[in-house]
């Protein structure tokens, strides 16, 4: 139920970088769809901030590094689609693009399809 737009590639260079530990994502909108029905705005809007779903921006110098924490590697890198719990990380906006900086170990999965993923 998430809009895949990857676009917001474009905003990197005015967005705060992640530090340390930091993941940065941009968080995915969720569609003014369901079918043929249109959604109320005020449902999407508590939806995409409740969103748990999201595009990977970037990686601070220190996320995965820690060997023993994460013996398998990274749990995602800078283009990857991602799951997180609702309401996580540290969340601003910056124009319409809300987005969230998440510790390294936040990030739950990598989503294949997230255009098809919708919250519970």
């Amino acid at each position: 139920m998430y809009e895949t737009d990857t676009s917001v590639d474009k905003l990197l260079p005015d967005l705060p970088q992640p530090t340390g530990y930091k993941v940065l994502v941009a968080v995915a909108k969720m569609k003014d769809k369901k079918g043929n029905i249109l959604l109320p705005q005020q449902y999407q809007s508590l939806e995409n901030t409740a969103s748990i779903v999201g595009y990977v921006l970037a990686l601070g110098p220190d996320a995965y590094a820690n060997k023993e924490k994460f013996p398998s590697g990274a749990y995602c890198t800078a283009g990857d689609w991602v799951m997180f719990h609702s309401y996580g990380g540290t969340r601003f906006r910056v124009g319409e693009q809300e987005c969230r900086m998440l510790n390294d170990d936040q990030v739950e999965g990598v989503v294949p399809n997230p255009s098809i993923v919708e919250r519970i």
